[in-house]
């Protein structure tokens, strides 16, 4: 054949495998295919049996489920137009652009590429040539090569961005207000950002999930990532029925069904709604959410971004359980729920807990604070455990969350501690946050404090909690929560580690087999189960206690209560008396001039420097060195240590949206049974003056009083 010996068809496949006339208003002009390599692939076609082309093998890989394309033709030149009305069995498909190989799909899985109607237009005004040019992508399946995987023709655009200020991710994911995530690409740019910054082995062709808390803009949000993860090869999206599944759920799922990560919507404990915050963080497939080296890779990537890779699909029905495939990716929405519930029946003895929850003379109430927890309040406490319908409180999660302020604090929390500290309580309460990995234990007019929670239910797991009955391999504290779980791991002789504010610190350990039971002073407690913490895992394992404790009472007997549990432990190991004081959207410039100050006076302190009646042991700026993999987090929280234990924390929070939040933490040790019952503000008023003073932070800040005081 001559060089302009070429007919005007044009490719619909980049490797030119595939063409169409040029003439017909639906043809692209791509690429050129010679008439003459058209004619012999007929003429070899209308030679082969049936066998014989499976036989040669061409390219077409049976065993792995796909049809050899050729034998599915040759039946259609032996039975009419009619049989190729739905083109779907037509489509090509490849590995990737450049692969040389093409391969086909099972036709199930297979969408076309052109209406229909245009096939039938193409068969009756070209009849066998429709055929022909169909077949000529059989010039590539060479005799004896097998076929590359299958892979499904997703169309996907390049969306040109720029970058945007502001993508730097705190502890806990990026976290800014709804009108600042809805401007042009900056969603997008920083999931981009992710895709660009993982190995592409840790996502092409695999598995993620999607949740969130249901927050306003999720719905949106969920239909941008889906989109930019197909762009980039992602093969499934397991999402949670109308975007919700709580942060500890959403690390279960990924744990179960063994995908490659996930991603959670959600600004946790923070407001929501058009004129509060949204955030998103990426959780590895340990469930853990992305460590450091991740993070900086991620904001590193926004400061140059330049393309989005979109995939031209249409939104997904969120709300129906199910499956939506577009060629090989795949959208599958599940129920929230159900991986997690069946976690926690296998960590904890759901019979016990019924036998608690269903006493006539036991009264529970679950405030999930019209956040995500309410997706599961009923599920879990009503239909499984057996709690009257009426215990769970404003259970119907909300986009706003009933514009409340989701975050269970004695503050945020007004409706259960109300209920909690009135006339007739009952006998236990707890609440969850926006997006259900924090927790609050109240007993009859009684609070537990985070630290203390978290050392009780280590000091009782064995004998309480199903899934540690063959022990406990280690206990951790984030560095701010108080010394109580430390006179627990020393008393049962468990390894025990200290480390920075951030559930991602955990992860590592439990990875490595060294924790099974940690918590951070702000209302997160959990275990080893998921690589979360986890807010109904907290409420289930004080009901396991609770339970356990009173599981040979009959009824109309005393119970132990919350207050008698907590009193025991503090008689067994001591008061760590404890208070946070929370200064919520501080100008950012006084609050780091504030902490500059403070880095001010460490640099030049020494041990047996007096403040006040204390005696100064040791101050410093923390830092922790990962026992597991050795990588360094560094500033992690101004400290003054004193001789007797007592301490005091200085640091700004990541988990905010705007300003900063200033928290000062503020803990003194008593082993003196008299003294427990003092209110912790009175025992530590002298610090907390100490803190202030030394702080400056009225001048600094301007703040006359706290936002919050735990």
């Amino acid at each position: 054949p001559q060089q302009g010996d070429r007919d005007s068809v044009r490719c619909c496949a980049a490797d030119n495998s595939i063409g169409w006339p040029a003439s017909h208003s639906a043809a692209r002009s791509r690429s050129i295919v010679p008439r003459w390599t058209l004619t012999l692939f007929f003429s070899e076609l209308t030679s082969l049996s049936q066998r014989e082309v499976r036989e040669r093998k061409y390219g077409c890989d049976d065993e792995s489920g796909r049809v050899d394309l050729l034998v599915f033709l040759i039946f259609i030149l032996s039975s009419g137009v009619e049989t190729i009305h739905d083109c779907r069995p037509l489509q090509p498909f490849f590995l990737n652009q450049d692969a040389p190989i093409p391969a086909f799909c099972h036709p199930d899985d297979c969408p076309c590429l052109f209406d229909p109607s245009e096939a039938r237009f193409y068969a009756e005004n070209f009849g066998d040539v429709f055929v022909v040019l169909v077949i000529s992508v059989v010039h590539h399946c060479q005799p004896g090569r097998k076929a590359p995987a299958c892979r499904s023709f997703v169309q996907v655009k390049s969306v040109p961005t720029k970058p945007v200020e502001g993508q730097k991710t705190g502890t806990s994911g990026l976290r800014k207000k709804v009108k600042v995530f809805v401007q042009d690409n900056y969603l997008a740019n920083w999931i981009q950002a992710l895709f660009n910054s993982l190995p592409p082995e840790d996502y092409k062709d695999g598995v993620l999930v999607l949740g969130g808390d249901g927050r306003y803009f999720n719905e949106e949000a969920a239909q941008i990532i889906i989109k930019i993860a197909a762009g980039n090869g992602v093969g499934k999206i397991l999402v949670g029925r109308d975007g919700i599944m709580s942060t500890p759920a959403v690390s279960a799922v990924i744990r179960e069904q063994k995908a490659n990560g996930g991603f959670i919507m959600s600004a946790s404990h923070n407001p929501g709604g058009p004129e509060n915050d949204w955030g998103i963080k990426f959780n590895y497939s340990s469930g853990q959410p992305a460590p450091e080296t991740i993070t900086d890779k991620i904001y590193g990537n926004t400061l140059s971004i330049s393309e989005i890779k979109m995939a031209e699909i249409p939104d997904v029905n969120l709300s129906q359980l199910g499956v939506s495939k577009y060629g090989s990716f795949s959208v599958e929405v599940v129920d929230p729920v159900s991986d997690y519930l069946n976690l926690m029946e296998r960590v904890f003895d759901f019979q016990l807990i019924k036998s608690l929850l269903t006493r006539p003379d036991f009264r529970f109430v679950f405030d999930a604070m019209h956040a995500v927890t309410g997706a599961y309040a009923k599920p879990i406490f009503v239909e499984r455990l057996g709690a009257d319908g009426s215990s769970i409180a404003n259970g119907v999660p909300l986009k706003d969350f009933g514009q409340g302020h989701p975050d269970p604090n004695l503050t945020y929390a007004k409706q259960l501690v109300g209920i909690m500290y009135g006339e007739n309580a009952p006998d236990f309460g707890a609440a969850s946050d926006g997006d259900g990995d924090r927790n609050m234990i109240l007993g009859r007019r009684f609070f537990v404090t985070p630290s203390d929670s978290v050392a009780i239910i280590a000091a009782n797991a064995q004998a309480a909690i199903p899934y540690f009955a063959d022990g406990v391999k280690g206990l951790a504290r984030s560095m701010p929560t108080s010394g109580a779980l430390d006179r627990v791991a020393e008393k049962l002789n468990l390894p025990f580690f200290e480390v920075p504010t951030g559930w991602k610190f955990f992860g590592n350990l439990m990875d490595a087999g060294k924790l099974s039971i940690c918590g951070e002073e702000s209302f997160g407690t959990g275990s080893d189960h998921i690589r979360e913490k986890d807010g109904i895992w907290a409420v289930l394992a004080w009901l396991s206690i609770i339970a356990y404790r009173n599981k040979d009472n009959k009824v109309g007997e005393k119970l132990i209560s919350v207050e008698d549990v907590v009193k025991e432990h503090w008689a067994t190991y001591g008061r760590n008396f404890f208070s946070r004081y929370d200064y919520e959207e501080c100008e950012s410039e006084g609050a780091n001039k504030m902490v500059e100050h403070l880095r001010d006076i460490i640099s030049k302190s020494k041990a047996g420097d007096k403040y006040g009646s204390y005696t100064l042991q040791f101050a410093d700026d923390f830092d922790y060195t990962d026992p597991v993999d050795g990588s360094v987090a560094s500033k992690q929280g101004v400290r003054f240590v004193f001789t007797d234990g007592s301490r005091l924390i200085f640091r700004l929070s990541g988990t905010g949206s705007a300003g900063a939040t200033i928290r000062i933490y503020i803990e003194q040790y008593e082993p003196d049974i008299s003294k427990h019952e003092m209110d912790a503000q009175v025992a530590l008023k002298p610090l907390i003056d100490i803190a202030l003073s030394i702080s400056k932070l009225k001048e600094f800040t301007g703040r006359e009083k706290p936002t919050v005081i735990t």
